[in-house]
């Protein structure tokens, strides 16, 4: 008999945190500070941050899938098959400036020949604390890229596109970003008016 059975499982909370510009701006002065003796972590999160990507692809990013003249990462295989990952220019100019070391395929290297670096979490909490973002984890980046494209006015079909999700249900998660924009935006456009409509009344 299954011990378990009858027990009420306990709900898990779907976590959603997104930096601030605030935040960008400490993170960046962070990843400053640990480009110098962590390079290869510091260029892996700046990465995640400007592409939207998810860890294990930016982890095991190969040269042979870079393609800098189109500005896009061609992925043979990720979460959810092949895939093509549109660059800003930000992220094309962290690639331009990563070296590449002739014996080794991966854009992120580690340190044993021929590798990638396998452990990302390690560097990642020691730049969260100097950055004052405790608590805050990798996959958050690419929640904030999705949320900072929503507050530009992109439509949830193109976060699918560009976060490379199968299914509009997993993209449809931000769907209370877009109506709280819409809410910030009608407020604006309601306190334009009201403040128009009381010139009037002062005027007359």
């Amino acid at each position: 008999m299954n011990p378990c059975r009858g027990v009420k499982r306990y709900r898990e909370e779907r976590r959603e945190r997104f930096l601030t510009r605030e935040e960008y701006a400490r993170l960046g002065n962070s990843l400053d500070e640990a480009t110098e003796d962590m390079p290869e972590a510091a260029r892996a999160i700046r990465l995640l941050a400007l592409t939207g990507c998810r860890l294990r692809e930016i982890q095991t990013l190969q040269w042979a899938h870079v393609w800098l003249d189109g500005a896009e990462l061609r992925l043979p295989d990720s979460k959810t098959g092949a895939k093509t990952v549109q660059l800003g220019t930000a992220a094309v100019d962290v690639l331009k400036a990563t070296p590449r070391l002739p014996d080794n395929p991966y854009v992120i290297t580690g340190r044993k020949a021929g590798e990638y670096l396998t452990d990302l979490q390690k560097p990642w909490r020691r730049i969260r604390k100097a950055a004052g973002l405790d608590g805050v984890r990798l996959h958050d980046l690419r929640h904030s890229f999705a949320s900072d494209a929503l507050e530009m006015g992109a439509d949830l079909t193109m976060i699918g596109r560009m976060l490379g999700h199968s299914d509009i249900k997993t993209t449809s998660r931000y769907a209370h970003l877009k109506r709280e924009n819409v809410k910030r935006s009608t407020d604006q456009v309601a306190q334009r008016i009201s403040s128009a409509l009381t010139d009037a009344r002062i005027q007359a």
